[in-house]
């Protein structure tokens, strides 16, 4: 197998290389090394400064189409992206899951309202979202999910929780699954929606690590009322 880059990875590398190095250091004069959060952390005024650096110059969502923002990058210019920012330490992008899961989500299963409403402010970062996914009781195992979407007219409304959703204190929406059909197969019967974060009946409760840090939280939904506008895809029953 050849790992060698083509002439145009390499143009490629050149060309953020050149954007990236003296952007770098402007970006240092003002935040300190030590400012620099090397997590997604959207509550990091430093990382916040660098993602809106990368944003304006066209760089986050390298794989996203075109027609939405991005550059429709390869996959090699990705890995190149990623050895030119580690070899300089600079900080990652913030709203991973945003621009790494629910983009692509809504690119392909979103409508053209929602694919419009949503997906340049996850870009910018204007927009902050994370992943309701985990329960407790269940962790990963989402056939097991016990959060419950009942449709009312034309709302679905929510009770449940959510554990080890990571930077829900920080997030504006949240990409949830819940069940919307509890008489079928435990594999079946769940629907995905985009949850705005500030809803009344939402609580947040930070989870506490050995490091004092508070990353992770678990957070319960309390008759949260969501619009059918805002199921991501198909809602699942029978």
């Amino acid at each position: 197998m050849d790992f060698t880059y083509t002439p145009q990875e390499e143009a490629f590398r050149q060309t953020f290389r050149a954007w990236l190095e003296p952007n770098l250091r402007t970006h240092r004069e003002r935040w300190g090394e030590d400012e620099d959060e090397f997590t997604q952390h959207p509550s990091s005024p430093a990382s916040l400064a660098w993602h809106k650096r990368l944003y304006d110059g066209d760089w986050v969502g390298l794989h996203w189409p075109q027609e939405y923002g991005g550059r429709g990058a390869t996959q090699m210019e990705q890995v190149i992206f990623t050895e030119e920012s580690m070899r300089l330490g600079a900080p990652p992008e913030v709203n991973g899951m945003g621009i790494n899961m629910v983009g692509p989500m809504l690119m392909h299963y979103g409508t053209v309202e929602q694919r419009t409403r949503y997906l340049r402010k996850i870009l910018s970062a204007e927009e902050i979202w994370c992943q309701g996914f985990s329960e407790p009781g269940s962790g990963s195992d989402l056939a097991s999910l016990s959060t419950r979407a009942v449709q009312d007219g034309d709302d679905f409304v929510i009770t449940g929780s959510k554990i080890w959703t990571s930077n829900a204190h920080n997030a504006h929406w949240c990409l949830l699954l819940a069940r919307t059909d509890p008489e079928v197969p435990k594999h079946k019967g769940i629907t995905c929606f985009l949850l705005d974060m500030q809803s009344p009946g939402i609580t947040i409760r930070p989870l506490v690590q050995m490091t004092g840090d508070a990353e992770f939280n678990q957070v319960f939904f309390d008759q949260v009322r969501v619009p059918k506008s805002r199921v991501l895809g198909t809602i699942l029953v029978g």
